[in-house]
């Protein structure tokens, strides 16, 4: 019985905490950029300096803590008083809104310091998100890792991100309503990421082999976390993290900017597209099932493959075919984008499985935290960065044009999507190098 509790609230820990942090995620990724067009201005150079001094701030953190908990050899404090903290903060974000009374401003002095605010905010939740979720959520999924369980935390993994994504952004829309109360939506998921971290404080417990690191000093063990001869050592594992590298250049050209394409482009309001995408996505999940029976067999390789083709295909769809002249904003019934984001999200789920567990297998033992760092380069930082350098003249090029008040406004079109179709192609060269690494181990 006692085993059978402590299986029990493990899973509950899993889902929880992982559902949680997925929607904090879900609120910076896509509600964050909605709300700068609301309430701060229709540009997408705010947006592409949120998207990168975030991602900065997020490296940090995750290198920083996940030193601190292989040191210590604890993940559960930094898990519980990140998740706390990135609640205060999610919360503290839509405070921003009141510089600018709610409104986008011409005004160079308020616009300067309203978007001064909103990157700093960002940056603050992003840190703390990243000490809770990243160092701290994800080392201990590591931890806890068994040959028994891997595909079932693996499927974790994968679907929590669409989960939180579907939940987010119905239950966001709703919340956001048609007056755009953000506020209410600040509120409600931050408070739910303090409540998750106080729990997390009296139910996680800590792997029973998982023992201190120590190399020397901290700031020794630190920055020997920039060393990358152990990364290259581990070559199939370098490429797994390069596959993710393109993918999500690829993946954060357009997606950042999805909210204000429905809405601004398309014509939705935010209620409509959250349902529109959590139809589609919820759909989409079950590429989960196969993708499971793929692992199981030990076909990585097909898998990702697979997964990279139904974005191209779900992406591609979107390109083509999500344009005003292809859509009607008054009903849910859409078909292309709901034909699109279906392929997308089946795409996504299978990557985000694949990946998840092909490279945590790959983690050395003794430096699952800081190897959680690397992740994040890979996987944050380089896209984050990257991507808006792609994504931002091509908005400024395609989509200007003259709001309501007369001022100059830049709306991401279907042409974010082309692009894209094309970057998620370039995701094959990584792949293959990783499974010719994969087949030599």
């Amino acid at each position: 019985m006692k085993k059978n509790n402590s299986r029990l609230r493990f899973w509950i820990l899993v889902w929880g905490l992982g559902i949680i942090g997925q929607l904090c995620w879900n609120i910076e990724n896509a509600w964050f950029n909605t709300f700068v067009y609301a309430k701060i201005a229709k540009d997408p150079t705010i947006i592409s300096w949120m998207v990168a001094i975030s991602a900065i701030a997020t490296t940090i953190s995750t290198f920083l803590f996940g030193t601190l908990s292989d040191r210590s050899g604890k993940r559960k404090p930094f898990m519980a008083f990140g998740y706390i903290l990135w609640g205060i903060f999610t919360i503290l974000f839509g405070t921003t809104e009141f510089i600018t009374g709610g409104k986008p401003t011409a005004t160079a002095g308020v616009l300067m310091f309203a978007a001064t605010a909103v990157v700093l905010a960002d940056a603050l939740m992003s840190f703390f998100g990243s000490m809770g979720n990243d160092a701290s959520f994800n080392a201990w999924l590591n931890d806890m890792m068994t040959e028994e369980n891997r595909g079932s935390i693996g499927a974790a993994l994968a679907t929590q991100p669409i989960i939180g994504t579907i939940i987010g952004t119905v239950l966001g829309g709703l919340l956001i309503g048609a007056n755009d109360n953000y506020m209410r939506l600040f509120v409600a998921f931050g408070g739910m990421a303090i409540v998750f971290g106080i729990l997390s404080l009296f139910m996680v417990n800590d792997a029973e082999d998982l023992k201190p690191n120590r190399q020397g000093s901290f700031w020794k063990q630190l920055f020997s976390a920039f060393d990358y001869k152990a990364l290259l050592e581990r070559k199939e594992l370098l490429w797994v993290f390069l596959v993710l590298t393109v993918y999500f250049v690829a993946f954060n050209v357009y997606y950042p900017h999805v909210g204000n394409y429905m809405i601004y482009y398309l014509g939705f309001g935010a209620d409509d597209i959250g349902i529109i995408q959590g139809i589609a996505l919820l759909l989409g999940m079950l590429s989960v099932i196969p993708a499971s029976k793929l692992l199981n067999r030990d076909k990585f390789v097909l898998a990702a493959s697979i997964s990279i083709v139904l974005s191209m295909v779900g992406v591609g769809t979107l390109g083509v075919f999500g344009r005003p002249e292809y859509v009607d904003p008054t009903t849910i019934l859409n078909w292309p984008l709901l034909i699109g984001l279906f392929f997308f999200g089946c795409g996504y789920i299978m990557f985000m499985q694949v990946t998840s567990v092909w490279m945590k297998q790959l983690f050395p033992e003794e430096s699952k935290g800081q190897f959680e760092g690397f992740r994040i380069i890979f996987f944050v930082l380089i896209p984050w960065i990257v991507s808006p350098f792609i994504a931002n003249p091509i908005i400024k090029n395609n989509g200007e044009i003259l709001d309501s008040n007369g001022l100059t406004a830049y709306l991401p079109t279907h042409v974010l999507f082309l692009v894209s179709t094309l970057l998620i192609l370039l995701t094959f060269i990584p792949l293959l190098l990783a499974a010719k690494q994969r087949k030599e181990r």
